[in-house]
């Protein structure tokens, strides 16, 4: 799935598929048909010419009780694993 870029300079509230610097300057991610979020600062985070972003390692996500995603987001493509 393709996500979309979505810089919140106000909050940190992400939708579905979108990634993107929050207000605290941190790169953020709630993952495709999610609710989950996502603080990427203990990722590699390659910003590509056209805003678009690869991030490494995979991303995994467990924040709620029962709730998970793991993937990767690849110059603004999502892909579960």
């Amino acid at each position: 799935m393709e996500g979309k870029r979505v810089d919140r300079l106000d909050d940190s509230h992400f939708l579905s598929g979108e990634y993107g610097k929050g207000s605290d300057g941190a790169w953020y991610c709630c993952p495709p048909n999610s609710d989950l979020l996502g603080r990427l600062g203990n990722h590699e985070v390659v910003e590509h010419e056209d805003g678009t972003i690869t991030v490494s390692p995979s991303i995994l996500i467990r924040n709620r009780p029962g709730k998970a995603w793991h993937g990767y987001l690849e110059r603004g493509i999502w892909r579960e694993i």
